[in-house]
């Protein structure tokens, strides 16, 4: 018990040693972290205080003394560095205000130059001025301008001309009265209505219908009789079941016209075939000064260089298929030459076993007709050698009605036609009687040889063929006197491909152009009096050009390739600004120096299409066929390609550019991209872009800006013939028509455009 006691004790006391231990540590802690710090603080200040200020120990020194700190020596270095950077930049300013100053030189410098220039620029208008006027001086000398004629129409009461020595003797100069025919007339026509005069009624319903038809789209045709220059009356074809007025009924009917004035001047009397046997009503009638246009003409009856051998209406209101013409190629088909027909003047004397009179013995016969004797036996002969497959029948099962002495045309006209498809050559007789110079028969094979693509060959030079005033047919045929039918065997073997070729395709150009339907036939008449009579032709309208707004503003960029300009040396180009071809320059002088050029060539790459048959070509009417890239010049080109050309063209005539008219269909990257290849391009006058797509373009397309103006232009449908339309917007007369696809050099397109200008 004690011990427990005595235990319990001195832990008591050991407890109290250690709170008392405890209480004495934390009072020297609080001391030494309180008190310590002020009673040295206070030590260390008396002593600075005391020491004066030289002795310091923690208070600034002078001098680098503080560098010799080991913890301020960085901040020495900072300050040194500072130093250092702030020398560097007042070297710099001071580098910079001397720049400054030099470009304050420079700028006062630039002003005087700029001040120098524009008095340079004044001088150089004032002298651009004098040259311009001294070039339209030069211009209005050269090419002075003309006003229009005042037009003197005839009195109603019109005398007429004085009356020729024959009838005979009618000429256009002594027949025509050219002073209702003033050459800015614009060539007037009046036609009389069919049923104002007594025949009318007898007229071929077909024939009446398809020449109202045609009538009613010429561009001649005028409603006013006071300032017509021609007036057409239709005479034929009449009815086989109505009956002839007698030659003087006829004359009487015809002098009863209300526009006759006594003699029928400046009147055309119209009679359209449609049969191979055609009655010659005229002949024998006294038809004044009246120009009488038919397919049959007796040597009695024709007026050479006044009346005109027309063509057969075939198609009267039905137009030709054109889709079912047989193609030009091959040359060779499977006969070379063929001919269905009968005569019974000729079978009558060759189907004697005679032996064949020779060429002296025929011509001293009584009937001209003897030739053809010879023309069946050479044919037969050729036939039988089997040297070529030929086909010549000279008897028919049902032959068409003829006239006397003219091979009767066999068969339909399908069968006809099946056997000319196969035909290299078509023989065309002519017919026996010479004193019959034109006949519609003969006109009907040579019809339906050129639709077909056969070559027509003419047996008789005597035979006058449609038009041949102004048709250069041995382009087209072959023409061969009789007398040589012993040589024509010989003859069409020699030919070679080319040649024929070439022939079948101006065939073609003349069929389609100029007898292919009852427009082409009338349009032709007409157009061959105002040709002979040197009446510039009236110039096609205009197609108005809708344009589709777009959106200009992408810079063109630099194509790679149109640095590659190979090695042709063009000379020196310029960039002028967008210039318009003079119109309507060369209009009288087209008239009269390339009539038979618009008559004769066949449209091609480069070749001059009229846009009525037979009319020449003018500045602002010209055509052009064909399809791809070329140059198209829809007048000719008066003047050169930039000043050098007309330097070298004497100075007399302007300058020329041309336009680029591209088609398009729904490639807008693809247009794009060509449309920047024509950036920079010389001579350029704007570019036509023909929107051949339904749909307008995108809304968000960015159109390159080529400096140059780029009209669109919506079309009413989708053609390819969209790109030769005379869009009002073309202002040159020089077209480059390309596609979208197309890719020229720049130095391609200059060769080609100097190449047509020259």
């Amino acid at each position: 018990m004690q011990r427990n006691g005595g235990g319990v004790g001195v832990g008591g006391q050991t407890w109290v040693l250690r709170r008392v231990r405890l209480t004495w540590l934390s009072f020297m802690l609080f001391f030494i972290l309180v008190f310590f710090p002020l009673i040295a603080h206070y030590y260390l200040t008396t002593i600075d205080e005391a020491g004066g200020p030289d002795k310091r120990i923690f208070g600034p020194r002078p001098g680098g003394e503080l560098c010799e700190a080991k913890h301020v020596q960085d901040l020495c270095r900072i300050r040194e560095s500072v130093s250092e950077e702030l020398l560097q930049l007042e070297a710099k300013r001071q580098e910079l205000n001397g720049e400054i100053a030099r470009l304050n030189l420079r700028i006062e410098a630039c002003k005087r130059s700029i001040d120098s220039a524009k008095q340079d620029l004044l001088q150089l208008k004032n002298v651009i001025s004098q040259t311009e006027h001294s070039y339209k001086e030069l211009m209005a000398q050269n090419q002075p301008k003309l006003s229009l004629p005042v037009r003197l129409l005839p009195d109603k009461e019109d005398p007429g001309l004085p009356p020729p020595k024959s009838a005979r003797s009618c000429r256009l100069r002594s027949c025509f009265d050219y002073a209702r025919c003033p050459l800015t007339s614009g060539f007037p026509v009046y036609v009389y209505d069919t049923s104002s005069y007594p025949w009318g009624n007898y007229l071929d319903p077909l024939v009446k219908q398809a020449f109202a038809a045609s009538v009613k789209s010429n561009i001649y045709v005028n409603d006013n009789p006071s300032i017509a220059c021609l007036y057409l009356v239709l005479v034929g074809e009449i009815l086989e079941s109505s009956p002839l007025p007698s030659p003087s009924e006829l004359e009487q009917q015809l002098k009863a016209l209300p526009y006759w004035r006594s003699d029928g001047h400046n009147h055309i009397l119209l009679h359209f075939s449609r049969k191979s046997m055609v009655q010659n009503f005229l002949y024998n009638v006294s038809t004044g000064r009246a120009v009488i246009a038919q397919s049959t003409f007796l040597e009695q009856q024709y007026r050479e260089g006044f009346d005109l051998v027309v063509s057969p209406l075939v198609h009267a209101l039905s137009e030709p298929n054109f889709l079912e013409v047989p193609p030009q190629v091959p040359v060779k088909r499977k006969y070379l030459f063929t001919f269905q027909g009968e005569r019974v003047e000729s079978l009558r004397s060759s189907l004697q076993e005679a032996p064949p009179q020779s060429f002296e013995e025929e011509l001293e016969g009584d009937s001209p007709a003897d030739y053809d004797d010879r023309i069946i036996g050479t044919l037969k002969a050729v036939q039988d050698s089997h040297l070529d497959q030929v086909l010549v029948e000279f008897t028919c099962k049902n032959p068409k009605p003829s006239l006397l002495t003219e091979w009767a045309l066999c068969g339909e006209r399908e069968e006809r036609l099946e056997v000319l498809k196969a035909s290299t050559f078509a023989l065309v007789i002519a017919p026996g009687d010479g004193q019959l110079v034109a006949s519609a028969g003969c006109g009907m094979r040579l019809f339906e040889a050129l639709e077909v693509g056969a070559i027509p060959v003419v047996l008789g030079d005597h035979s006058k063929l449609p038009y041949h005033q102004l048709i250069r047919w041995t382009e087209a045929a072959i023409i061969v006197p009789k007398p040589r039918v012993t040589e024509l065997h010989f003859l069409l073997r020699s030919l070679s491909d080319n040649d024929m070729l070439a022939m079948r395709r101006q065939g073609r150009f003349l069929w389609e152009t100029y007898f292919s339907t009852s427009e082409n036939v009338l349009s032709t008449i007409l157009a061959s009096i105002r040709t002979s009579i040197q009446v510039p032709a009236a110039p096609i309208k205009d197609e108005p050009a809708h344009e589709i707004p777009h959106k200009a503003g992408k810079l063109a960029g630099t194509d790679a390739n149109l640095a590659d300009n190979g090695d042709l040396d063009l000379g020196p180009v310029e960039t002028e600004p967008p210039y318009a071809s003079p119109c309507f320059l060369r209009n009288f002088t087209y008239t009269a120096a390339d009539t038979y050029r618009a008559w004769n060539r066949a449209p091609g790459p480069f070749h001059l299409f009229p846009h009525t048959p037979l009319d020449p070509v003018l500045p602002s009417e010209a055509k052009f066929l064909g399809s791809g890239t070329g140059f198209r010049p829809i007048g000719g080109g008066s003047g050169g390609s930039g000043k050098e050309f007309q330097a070298a063209l004497g100075g007399n005539v302007p300058r020329e550019q041309f336009t680029v008219v591209m088609l398009t269909y729904e490639r807008e990257e693809v247009l794009m991209n060509s449309l920047e290849r024509l950036n920079g391009l010389p001579y350029l006058n704007k570019v036509v872009v023909v929107w051949n797509s339904p749909k307008p373009p995108s809304d968000d397309l960015l159109w390159p800006d080529i400096g140059l103006p780029i009209v669109v232009v919506r079309t009413e449908k989708n053609s390819l013939n969209n790109r030769f339309l005379p869009w009002d917007v073309v202002e040159t007369e020089a077209i480059l028509s390309i596609d979208d696809d197309a890719h020229l050099r720049h130095d391609e397109i200059m060769f080609g455009f100097r190449s047509v200008n020259l």
